[in-house]
């Protein structure tokens, strides 16, 4: 039986993984020794992983992440502020499934954004969609977006994903069209998507920095009565890396 039709016709339905499959296995003496089921099982087992890889790489890109960061690199230092039991339970990803949201407050350098990217790194892993953003270039992209025209469109996408990183949140006091913009994020994403916010201001101050009462209130009953939180305590890791280097 000539087998490159087959390949062929494999192609053609793009089942690229099985095509690798068989190929190996056509120049591997010792897969032709094993019964058709267990062959034909293996093939099917390598499109699976193939797809399941592709699907991983493209919510990764998607995602869009500030930093390359997994889970099973951070180390769990109660010193630093990551507690052991909470992190584990983060990582298993129960947090999204519940539509539940974290915040990881901290100084500047302690490690916010990588602990937020190692944790949505994990999420795409997990199958969940997932866009990270600083909360400064979030607010001017939806600025731009009211004055084009997209904004309800880009509201749309933001509520698509499952899980949505606002990343060093709190810079600057919010404006009334920032404000605005938040809780329409917030509000299209309550109890059907998580958030995980990173800010080096204490969530206690989260009031006063978005401004107006009614909408803080609005907000922060959405986002921190749901939420897991993480403070992050120590000195500046890049300045430690800097004076190891020294």
């Amino acid at each position: 039986m000539l087998i490159q039709p087959t390949i062929d016709n494999l192609k053609t339905l793009k089942l690229f993984g099985m095509v690798q499959a068989l190929e190996t296995q056509l120049t591997n003496a010792d897969a032709a020794a094993l019964p058709f089921e267990d062959r034909f099982g293996m093939i099917v087992d390598c499109e699976v992983t193939t797809r399941d890889n592709t699907r991983l790489q493209r919510l990764i890109r998607a995602a869009k992440l500030g930093q390359q960061a997994m889970v099973e690199d951070v180390e769990s230092n109660p010193a630093r502020g990551v507690d052991k039991a909470l992190f584990l339970s983060l990582s298993t990803g129960d947090w999204l499934k519940q539509h539940q949201n974290v915040i990881i407050i901290g100084k500047t350098g302690v490690g916010k954004s990588y602990l937020a990217c190692a944790l949505a790194q994990k999420a795409c892993r997990l199958g969940f969609s997932v866009l990270y953003q600083r909360a400064s270039r979030l607010f001017e992209e939806l600025r731009i977006a009211r004055a084009d025209g997209s904004y309800v469109k880009m509201l749309g996408n933001l509520a698509k994903r499952e899980l949505l990183v606002l990343d060093d949140f709190g810079l600057e006091a919010l404006t009334s069209d920032q404000r605005r913009d938040l809780l329409e994020v917030i509000e299209d994403r309550y109890q059907t998507s998580s958030t995980l916010i990173t800010s080096q201001i204490p969530v206690e101050h989260w009031h006063e920095l978005i401004g107006d009462p009614t909408i803080a209130d609005a907000i922060l009953d959405r986002v921190v009565h749901n939420a897991h939180k993480l403070s992050l305590k120590g000195e500046s890791r890049r300045k430690s890396k800097s004076k190891d280097a020294q």
